[in-house]
C-alpha cells in the first residue's frame, strides 16, 4: 500500500511550494490529496495562480490518518492555516500518533499557533526566524529534519524539502528513491 500525504491548499498558499511538493511525492509514489481549507473551489494563490483542490479539507478529513500533513507557504495562506480550528485539531492528531508533519517558508508560523513540535529543531522563510526562535530550535538549514517534523525555507528549498519527504515516506525504499527522482528531474 502506498503511503498517503495530505497538502493543504489555502487562498495565499505559495503556488511552487504547493505544486513542486504535490508533484515530487506523486511521482516517488506517494499517495497525494490537495486539500483546500476553504471547500473544493479553485483556489489562487500568492502570484495569483490558481489551483484546484482535489477535494476540501472537511472530505480529506474523513479518510484520516495521513502518513504525512504537510503545510505549503505563502503569508496568506500560512495566516489562514494558522486561524483553522480544523488544520489545529489535524496537526495535533498528526503529532500525537508519530506521523510526518511537513511545513515550509511561512508555514511553520501555523505550527507555532498550533502549539506543534515547540522544542524541536525546524527553519522557515528567514523574515520568520525571531518570530520562531523562541519556541523552538532555530536553523538555516535548507531542510531541516527532527524526527517526524519536516520544515524548509522556501521556494528554492523545495525539491529538497519533497524529496526529504518522500525520503521519510518510503522508509528502507527512500533513499534509492530520491536517487532515482532527483536523476530523473535533472536535480
Amino acid at each position: 500500500m502506498s503511503p498517503r500525504a495530505l497538502v493543504l491548499l489555502a487562498e495565499g498558499s505559495e503556488e511552487m511550494e504547493t505544486v513542486i511538493t504535490v508533484d515530487v511525492l506523486r511521482r516517488g509514489g506517494v499517495e497525494v490529496t490537495l486539500a483546500g481549507l476553504e471547500g473544493d473551489a479553485p483556489v489562487k494563490c500568492s502570484r495569483n495562480v490558481v489551483l484546484v483542490p482535489d477535494k476540501s479539507l472537511d472530505d480529506s478529513l474523513k479518510s484520516v490518518p495521513y502518513d504525512a500533513v504537510i503545510l505549503p507557504g505563502g503569508g496568506p495562506g500560512a495566516k489562514a492555516l494558522a486561524s483553522s480550528p480544523k488544520v489545529k485539531v489535524l496537526l495535533a492528531d498528526q503529532e500525537a500518533a508519530g506521523k510526518i508533519i511537513g511545513a515550509i517558508c511561512a508555514a511553520p508560523t501555523a505550527l507555532l499557533a498550533h502549539s506543534i513540535g515547540k522544542g524541536k529543531t525546524i527553519t522557515s522563510y528567514p523574515a520568520f526566524k525571531d518570530a520562531l526562535s523562541g519556541d523552538y530550535s532555530y536553523s538555516e538549514a535548507r531542510v531541516e529534519v527532527d524526527g517526524s517534523l519536516i520544515t524548509s525555507r522556501g521556494p528554492g528549498t523545495t525539491f529538497a524539502f519533497a524529496l526529504e519527504l518522500v525520503k521519510k515516506l518510503l522508509g528502507d525504499a527512500g533513499e534509492e528513491k530520491v536517487k532515482e527522482l532527483s536523476a530523473a528531474m535533472l536535480l
